[in-house]
């Protein structure tokens, strides 16, 4: 769809394996978990120089290199103007947004020799709007985005996957800044169009789903993931219409409650049930509430977790959801960003609270409900006494939630929220790219106003979108590749060409006479003239490395005929050497 844009190329460049930093593996890196972590290491394009931290290699950085021109190019032809702030800075702009608590350990932080407080940037929204703040005034500065590319840096619990989890990335990140909300939404398309045109470029295979904004606030979330067996997101799709979103950000479509009058409540007891299977067995068993068809989705699980604030005491919160359902933190912890939460276990210092037998009746801290708790469902759950459970225990009479809340565990055939036929089918990606409309969080923050048109304070709206360009070549890696090796497409691979050399009767002369023709015609050219390497291992190294055409100058040559090859495909032919350049450079578009 995109073939009409250039392929982003260095000058004239050719390399020499023979005097090239590179050294290939053939054994697999112990603590690689994800293919792409493998065979980028095994291909001598990235090498581990610190728990999440990556060397990148002369390949890994022309990759590198190549996938951050796409994203120029789409960022300037979308009205981006590029800058570039430190990497180190100083607490108080974090202060002020409130980040700085809000991070919590996630953040590095070190003091300099005079004892005040820096951080290593893990995103720069503070220091966009600040320079914003200080360099202008009027109404007629705007619209404006701004982008930058720049090291990054969490301190990752558990870094993994190579490049797709680490402590320190590259990252681009981009923000708009406009005097409306019309202005943002705007914004906020022409980026999401410049990032399908910039996925689309990379060859990555991507979804935009419906995402939260979790600890950056705003309102519009949505993430962009390349689709991967080994992501980290999970993700849904409608079988009957567009439907997509991550897991975190999926609403529950509420019951349809017939109306009744249920009976009055009533406790039984049900010793030695503190699961919900044992008490599903007991019910049928007892025929509790004059029933025998008690299925696990007829309980009502009541969760306690813990739920630290930033800067503030820990909270308990009990969570109320179906009994075959359990709650799934991942999304409860975007629900209460920036808030995280984790199971409660000290049910000795609250005999309120017992474990087992929680009910939602007369409970002593706040109460959160899945949407499917609706008004007017009743329910079997605890008595809030060992031993003990009750029947027909009514939203809206019996008790009453605090409030819903999205933390229940997503299933394979849950109904769609977006249509009335379809049912949510589970994927698995690798986030690439977020965007949000911030909206004036940041702005509120620094107080910034400029003049508007009609001479009154006007404050800015933002918008916030990023691009993980280290984790990108992962995502490609994850999916261009084959039991051989790595298949970069063309967008972005190393080189245009790898020239293979047998190594008889003058062959690593010819190459090198080839190699310099191609480079001069604007190509990129890798030649393989290693000396004392067997032409086994010289084709095994050219599948592992993955350049899309490959040159093999071989046992024809004396009769003027070289080999070109097609990594993805495996097709093969054979070109008379005066005619590669024309083959190889009409290729290469």
């Amino acid at each position: 769809m995109f073939s009409s844009y250039p392929v982003p190329k260095l000058a004239c460049m050719l390399l020499r394996m023979s005097t090239l930093l590179l050294k290939t593996l053939r054994e697999e890196p112990a603590d690689a978990e994800v293919p792409s972590h493998r065979l980028l290491v095994r291909a001598g394009f990235v090498r581990r120089a610190a728990p999440g931290g990556y060397t990148w290699l002369p390949l890994g950085k022309l990759v590198l290199d190549r996938v951050t021109a796409v994203v120029q190019e789409e960022m300037f032809a979308a009205g981006g103007q590029e800058v570039s702030f430190p990497a180190l800075l100083p607490r108080e702009p974090y202060e002020t947004s409130g980040r700085w608590t809000e991070y919590g350990d996630d953040i590095f932080t070190l003091k300099d020799r005079r004892g005040a407080d820096h951080l290593l940037a893990p995103t720069h929204e503070e220091m966009f709007t600040l320079l914003v703040q200080e360099m202008t005034g009027s109404y007629r500065d705007f619209p404006l985005i701004l982008f930058q590319i720049q090291t990054k840096f969490r301190d990752e619990a558990r870094p993994r996957g190579g490049l797709l989890r680490g402590r320190e990335f590259l990252m681009k990140d981009a923000y708009s800044f406009d005097l409306t909300d019309a202005g943002l939404a705007e914004a906020y398309e022409r980026m999401r169009a410049a990032y399908r045109r910039i996925f689309s470029r990379l060859g990555l295979e991507h979804t935009v789903v419906a995402a939260t904004s979790g600890a950056m606030g705003g309102s519009a979330s949505e993430e962009f993931l390349a689709a991967a067996e080994v992501g980290e997101d999970t993700y849904v799709g409608c079988t009957a219409c567009d439907y997509a979103a991550n897991t975190e950000a999926v609403t529950t479509p509420a019951p349809t409650v017939r109306q009744r009058t249920a009976p009055a409540m009533a406790v039984h007891d049900t010793p030695e049930t503190p699961t919900i299977a044992s008490l599903v067995d007991l019910a049928n068993e007892r025929a509790l509430g004059g029933r025998t068809d008690w299925t696990a989705a007829d309980t009502l699980k009541n969760v306690v977790v813990t739920v630290q604030h930033p800067g503030r005491e820990p909270e308990l919160l009990a969570i109320g959801l179906p009994g075959d359902r359990d709650v799934d933190l991942k999304r409860l912890n975007a629900v209460l960003a920036p808030a995280t939460a984790v199971l409660f276990d000290d049910f000795a210092s609250r005999p309120d609270l017992v474990k087992g037998y929680i009910g939602p009746q007369g409970i002593k801290i706040r109460y959160l409900a899945d949407p499917r708790v609706a008004t007017g469902t009743a329910w079997l759950t605890g008595a809030n006494e060992p031993g003990k459970h009750a029947t027909d225990v009514v939203a809206g009479r019996d008790f009453t939630p605090d409030g819903v809340i999205e933390a229940a565990v997503v299933r394979p055939g849950d109904p769609c929220p977006a249509c009335d036929d379809g049912r949510l089918t589970m994927r698995r990606g690798i986030e690439i790219g977020h965007i949000f409309q911030l909206g004036r969080r940041y702005t509120d923050a620094f107080k910034v106003d400029v003049l508007g048109a009609d001479g009154k304070p006007v404050r800015p709206t933002m918008g916030c979108y990023g691009i993980g360009l280290s984790r990108a070549v992962a995502a490609i890696a994850e999916q261009h590749h084959d039991d051989r090796g790595l298949v970069w497409p063309s967008a972005i691979a190393p080189a245009d060409v790898h020239i293979v050399a047998a190594g008889k009767d003058g062959q690593v002369e010819a190459a090198l006479t080839l190699g310099a023709t191609l480079s001069r015609a604007g190509l990129r050219v890798l030649v393989d003239d290693r000396p004392n390497v067997s032409a086994g291992v010289k084709f095994t190294d050219a599948e592992l490395i993955g350049i899309p055409r490959s040159v093999v100058v071989g046992r024809r040559l004396s009769e003027g005929y070289v080999e070109v090859r097609d990594r993805r495909s495996q097709d093969r032919q054979e070109v008379p050497l005066v005619d590669v350049a024309g083959v190889i450079t009409a290729e290469a578009g």
